[in-house]
């Protein structure tokens, strides 16, 4: 089938999220063909270039959402009137009270109310009005959409904390909004683009599930949301951190809480990437029937030989690894750290990552630096040795470890000491090498352990060093805890279980909701039997198979050789006649139809197109056709 990747600040770009998971995804999948819809975040990133696609990509396109420059489409009366009704029925959606954004303090959310269905119907008329007149960049920043928001601040019934709304307030607003879609002017929804795959499969939520929102709306394309990490989430907290006024946090907000129930209502399936997700998208209005959990598939090979040593690492060390940032509280970690040395003077600390990127990150690094140094004076076992302080920092390609597998491989019990955390990969690294752990409980921490390692309440440097010392000094109790906790981590979170989990949930998805288009050959004539018949009958014809396999046309044959017709069956379900012929359908009229094609009419022989076609349709094998 014909895959419609989409992303945003990722694959195929060299740096970015989601990068790894897609190309091992894109690669595990061989035997499809994948179009890429990426939207970059910056200059940087596009300046970096792409990663090496592999040959089932057949298709990039690119758009950045990070430029500001104004598409320079003018409207007529007609469409500025479209785009006034369109916007303010937008507007009047983010703005009013509903039990959505109520649900936002506390009260369940509930994403079929009038309101989703409002802010969907001007979402696609915003989409259908972008397609027409080739863009929205500059009416979406234009006065009528300020005056718009301004108007939907102060109706009756409008949420209390946008009431106080300023001009620069709403100029903020409609800048983001206008971001945000601006994937509704892009040019890929034709039958060039979008329109012609079979599935559109987006990577994260927000932006990035805008073109599969669109295509789904004009052809009827499914589409499939996976979120590893929750954009709704990570925009509440962004919005924490960043200056800005209260009512340009609440309109975002509630923005971004419509944008993702109408994502998840329209969504075929949505596959969270853990437990802790999961719970976010149902409080968001997901429905529990599409989703499906896919745990991150990782690279277990590369830890292989350390996993499967006797040797259980230097027996006094704690290894941490990560990007060394706020949310890591490695400042709990040293605190930690100092009381486990009262207990275990011999014991050691090394820290290996480098900082994220930002100077705040930096800044950070330098203040854990700088208490290391205070809590442990270079120390020395004699007068005549040379001091050491037990505490290191460290990054991965120096000497002290050249490789990720050589850090894990340098301690007996890996730390993880977050206080924000979403599927911990470190975790995950330390398991598939065989190590005990000690963890805080901190997103989706605890559904990764198990029970194969110890977890503490985050912001405890007390019961941290309780639990690392408990460990140090029990090396049965290490050996044992490592052993199970490599054992769960190749059975939940390699490449190969996550490659298979998304090859069935493709299958499901176009079995379920097949593209009604015309197939066509190469010079654009009409080909035939490239469809099977049962593409064109509403409802599903899936049945159970005997047991010997021999797939629809079997069962069906042995329903009627028995005597007991189908329910929906009225008179004879098997057609008499040829190939070809004229025999009695299914159902209590006449009709004409192809007797030999189900059934025991006459022989006949189908294109081996239309045989495959046929026999992928049917579950149990190739069957009787």
């Amino acid at each position: 089938m014909r895959i419609g990747l989409l992303t945003e600040g990722g694959y195929p770009y060299v740096s970015g999220d989601a990068r790894l998971w897609c190309d091992r995804l894109v690669r595990g999948l061989e035997q499809h063909e994948f179009d890429l819809y990426a939207l970059s975040r910056s200059q940087d990133q596009e300046d970096r270039g792409w990663i090496e696609l592999p040959p089932q990509v057949s298709r990039v396109r690119t758009a950045p959402v990070w430029t500001a420059d104004d598409d320079g489409i003018g409207y007529g009366r007609r469409s500025r009137r479209r785009f006034a009704d369109a916007y303010a029925e937008l507007a009047a959606a983010v703005c009013a009270v509903s039990p959505e954004t109520a649900g936002l303090a506390g009260v369940p959310a509930d994403s079929s109310g009038a309101e989703a269905d409002r802010f969907g119907n001007a979402l696609y008329k915003l989409a259908e009005l972008a397609r027409d007149e080739g863009g929205l960049v500059g009416a979406l920043r234009s006065e009528t959409a300020v005056r718009t928001l301004e108007r939907a601040c102060r109706a009756p019934g409008a949420l209390r904390a946008v009431r106080a709304t300023r001009v620069p307030d709403l100029l903020a607003v409609a800048g983001h909004i206008e971001r945000a879609l601006r994937p509704l002017s892009l040019d890929w929804y034709g039958d060039d683009g979008l329109a012609s795959v079979d599935l559109c499969h987006a990577t994260s939520g927000g932006p990035a599930a805008l073109p599969g929102l669109v295509a789904h709306h004009f052809s009827g394309v499914p589409l499939l949301v996976t979120e590893y990490g929750v954009q709704l989430r990570a925009h509440y907290i962004a919005a924490g951190d960043a200056e800005l006024s209260a009512p340009v946090r609440a309109m975002l907000a509630a923005f971004h809480g419509r944008l993702a129930a109408e994502t998840y209502r329209q969504a075929a399936i949505i596959t969270p990437g853990n437990t802790h997700a999961r719970r976010w998208q149902e409080r968001c209005g997901a429905d529990r029937a599409k989703l499906r959990t896919v745990h991150p598939g990782m690279e277990a090979s590369r830890f292989a030989e350390i996993g499967e040593r006797e040797e259980p690492g230097e027996p006094g060390t704690l290894v941490w690894v990560g990007r060394i940032e706020p949310s890591k509280d490695l400042i709990s970690l040293l605190h930690a750290f100092a009381e486990i040395r009262r207990d275990e003077p011999k014991a050691r600390l090394r820290l290996v990552g480098a900082p994220a990127e930002g100077p705040e990150a930096a800044a950070y690094l330098a203040h854990c630096k700088a208490l290391a140094a205070q809590l442990f004076p270079d120390e020395a076992e004699g007068a005549h040795a040379m001091g050491d302080n037990p505490v290191s920092f460290e990054e991965i390609g120096g000497p002290e470890t050249p490789d990720l597998a050589d850090a894990y491989a340098a301690g007996s019990v890996v730390v993880l000491s977050s206080i924000v955390e979403g599927f911990p990969i470190s975790l995950v690294e330390a398991m598939f090498c065989g190590r005990a752990t000690v963890s805080t409980d901190a997103g989706a921490v605890v559904e990764v352990i198990g029970g194969t390692g110890l977890v503490v309440p985050p912001r405890n440097p007390r019961a941290l060093a309780e639990a690392c010392v408990s460990l140090l000094r029990d090396p049965g109790r290490r050996e044992r805890l490592g052993a199970a906790a490599r054992a769960r981590a190749l059975e939940l979170f390699t490449v190969e279980q996550n490659i298979t989990a998304f090859h069935g949930i493709y299958l499901e998805i176009v079995s379920h909701c097949p593209v009604r288009r015309e197939a066509v050959d190469d010079a654009g004539e009409p080909l035939p039997f490239a469809n099977p018949p049962e593409a064109h009958v509403p409802g599903r014809w899936t049945a159970p198979t005997s047991e010997s396999g021999g797939g629809f046309g079997t069962w069906l044959a042995g329903r009627a050789a028995s005597g007991g017709a189908p329910s929906w069956a009225e008179g004879e379900a098997v057609g008499s006649g040829g190939a070809g012929g004229l025999g009695r359908g299914v159902g209590s009229g006449e009709s004409t139809g192809s007797g030999g094609a189900v059934g025991s009419g006459g022989g006949g022989e189908r294109p081996a197109d239309e045989h495959g076609q046929l026999a992928g349709a049917f579950p149990g094998g190739e069957g009787d056709a």
